[in-house]
C-alpha cells in the first residue's frame, strides 16, 4: 500500500535500480510530529530526551508510511555487529544490540536512527533480500558495510547500494585521531580527508564508504549527495545543534497481495 500523499512530502526516497517490490526511505524532520524543539518535530529516536514524543513519533509513522508491520529497530552502539530479522528469537519490541539489520522476509521493516552519521541501504538485485547500516565514523572504520555485506545471503556483484543523508564532506570536520583510523587500514582512505587548521580535517564519510563498498565487489552504489549539517530546514544534525532529534532510514520487501 502506498504511503500517504501527505507524508511523502516529508521522506527522502531513494533513486536507485531495484525492483519495485523494494522500498526504502529516510525521514525528514518535519512538518508532520509531535517532538518540540530541540527535537522538532518527527524525531524518531527514544534515547535523545525525547521517548514520549518519539514513540508517538514512531505510530505516525507507521501509519502515514502504511508500513506492513512495525519497524525493527536496534539499539545502536556505533559497532559492526548486524542481526538477521528472519524470524523467531525477538519478543514484540526488543531492540537487539547491532548496527546494521539483514532480512528476506516480505513484510519485514528493517529501521536504523541517524543525525549525521551515514545511513546505507542495500538490496538484492533480484528484490529477495535487503538490509540497512548505521555508519558512524568508527563503524565505518571497523567495519560495518564489510559486515552487513557478508551477512547477506546474496553475492557481493549482485547488491546493490543507496548512500543516505550524513555529515557532508565541506561541513564534517575530524581531528587526526579519525584520520589515522582510516588511514592505518588502508592508505587509500587519505583522499578522502582534506586539511583545514592544524590537526583537523575535513572528512568525506561518502567517499570513505564507496572505497569501503568497492573493496566488496559492490559496483552500484548510488546517493551521497545530502548534507544534513548544512540543510537545517530538513535534517537533525547532532554535531551542528548538539541536542538532536533523529532520523528513520528504513528498507523492507513489499509483501505479495
Amino acid at each position: 500500500m502506498p504511503m500517504r500523499p501527505e507524508f511523502a512530502q516529508q521522506v527522502l526516497s531513494p533513486h536507485w535500480p531495484v525492483p519495485a517490490s523494494v522500498r526504502a526511505l529516510t525521514t525528514l524532520r518535519g512538518p508532520l510530529g509531535c517532538s518540540q524543539a530541540p527535537f522538532d518535530h518527527l524525531n524518531l529516536g527514544t534515547r535523545c530526551g525525547d521517548c514520549d514524543d518519539a514513540h508517538a513519533n514512531r505510530a505516525l509513522l507507521r501509519e502515514q508510511a502504511q508500513l506492513p508491520s512495525a519497524p525493527c529497530w536496534l539499539q545502536q552502539v556505533h559497532g559492526t555487529t548486524v542481526h538477521r530479522f528472519d524470524g523467531g528469537g525477538l519478543r514484540a519490541g526488543d531492540e537487539p544490540q547491532a548496527d546494521a539489520a539483514v532480512t528476506a522476509i516480505p513484510g519485514q521493516v528493517l529501521a536504523i536512527l541517524t543525525a549525521d552519521c551515514l545511513p546505507v541501504a542495500f538490496a538484492a538485485a533480484d528484490g529477495r533480500e535487503v538490509a540497512i547500516a548505521h555508519a558512524g565514523w568508527r563503524g565505518l572504520c571497523n567495519g560495518v558495510l564489510e559486515a552487513t555485506v557478508q551477512a547477506m545471503a546474496t553475492a557481493p556483484g549482485n547488491v546493490v547500494a543507496w548512500l543516505g543523508p550524513a555529515a557532508g564532506p565541506q561541513h564534517y570536520e575530524v581531528g587526526a585521531e579519525v584520520r589515522e583510523a582510516f588511514i592505518g587500514r588502508d592508505q587509500m582512505a587519505d583522499q578522502a580527508f582534506s586539511a583545514t587548521r592544524p590537526g583537523h580535517w575535513l572528512c568525506d564519510l561518502y567517499q570513505l564508504a564507496r572505497q569501503r563498498l568497492h573493496a566488496q565487489s559492490i559496483s552500484r552504489i548510488y546517493g551521497g549527495e545530502c548534507c544534513t549539517i548544512s540543510d537545517p530546514g530538513r535534517f537533525f544534525s547532532h554535531r551542528r545543534d548538539g541536542r538532536s532529534g533523529r532520523m528513520a532510514s528504513l528498507i523492507w520487501i513489499a509483501a505479495k497481495p
